[in-house]
Order: structure tokens, then C-alpha cells, then sequence
């Protein structure tokens, strides 16, 4: 049976596990986490995404049987995501005015296979509608091909193609 995930908006106090679920996410994907750029925004959720009119989420498993996985205050760290206004994203993603950009969506490796991450995926993309924005972006390297099949199946659009550093990565939009 599997264990009820809960989401809720990010709490301070949840920083720990989501620089870990982070890192182990990476590292199942056989990629280094040192080496994912711009990950300085999970050292500082609430100012970087919170402050500036994006948003975060974590998926959480009271009383997880999975001992794996990083503990809050209230259970396991399963999944977690945001968004950001396009415009506030990193300086080195392409700039789409008036859209919103998924970022560090994760879920914990032991976890997957679930729907975690479709249901995450629904919260966001509900968020960022409410918030009025009706074009929705989300890039991911080539390398992690769970996540590009994701999109695709969740309605997103290849839209390009770019490479930074040793990564190739694959952008997508979807209209809301």
C-alpha cells in the first residue's frame, strides 16, 4: 500500500530535505549534483521564489514507512517544485515575457512511479493559472529521460534545443 503524500506550500524549516531530495534526485539520474548550474535558489527558497511572485511546494509523507527519504517536520520529503515569473529565472534560460518557469521539479527516487509527480506537476500548473499567467516553461537535460518523457506526456511542446556546459537541454511551454 502506498504511503498518502501531502502538499503544501514550502516552510523554512523544510530547507534541509530539500537540498537533500535535490542531491539524491541528481545522483540517481547519474548526473553530479556539484555540477547542476544555478542550484544556488534551494539555498534560499523563500527569497528567491517565494519574494518574487513564484512559488514552492513540497509533497510530504507523514510518517513514511520509506526511511530514505529527507525528514521535515511533518514527515518524508517526497516531491517538490516551483515556479518562478520568467522574467526572475537565471540569467543564462532563454526569456519568454509574461510566462512562468517550472523549477526543481524532484521527486525522491524510491517514490517515483507513484503519480507524485503529476499531481505536483497539476498544483503547479493550477497556481500558475491563478496567478494569471497562461504560458507555462520547463527545461531539462536530454540525460534525464524520465523527465523528458514526462512533459511530452503531460501536454508540454519541444520547443528548442541548448546546451550549457556538458549538458544538452531540451525546453518546453505549454499554454494554460
Amino acid at each position: 500500500m502506498t504511503d498518502p503524500i501531502q502538499f503544501r506550500p514550502y516552510d523554512d524549516r523544510d530547507a534541509d530535505a530539500v537540498w537533500a531530495l535535490h542531491e539524491w534526485a541528481i545522483r540517481e539520474t547519474g548526473n553530479d549534483p556539484s555540477d547542476i548550474p544555478g542550484t544556488a535558489d534551494l539555498e534560499n527558497v523563500e527569497g528567491r521564489y517565494l519574494d518574487t511572485g513564484g512559488d514552492f511546494i513540497v509533497g510530504v509523507v507523514p510518517n513514511a514507512a520509506d526511511e530514505q527519504l529527507p525528514q521535515t517536520f511533518d514527515g518524508g520529503l517526497a516531491a517538490m517544485g516551483g515556479f518562478l515569473p520568467n522574467e526572475v529565472g537565471h540569467d543564462d534560460e532563454r526569456t519568454v515575457p509574461g510566462a512562468a518557469e517550472l523549477h526543481r521539479m524532484r521527486v525522491a527516487p524510491s517514490q517515483q512511479r507513484r503519480g507524485y509527480g503529476r499531481v505536483l506537476l497539476h498544483r503547479l500548473e493550477q497556481r500558475v493559472a491563478a496567478q494569471g499567467y497562461e504560458l507555462l516553461l520547463a527545461t531539462t537535460a536530454q540525460s534525464q529521460t524520465a523527465a523528458v518523457a514526462f512533459y511530452r506526456d503531460e501536454g508540454y511542446d519541444e520547443v528548442a534545443r541548448s546546451r550549457q556546459g556538458e549538458y544538452e537541454l531540451v525546453h518546453f511551454e505549454k499554454r494554460l
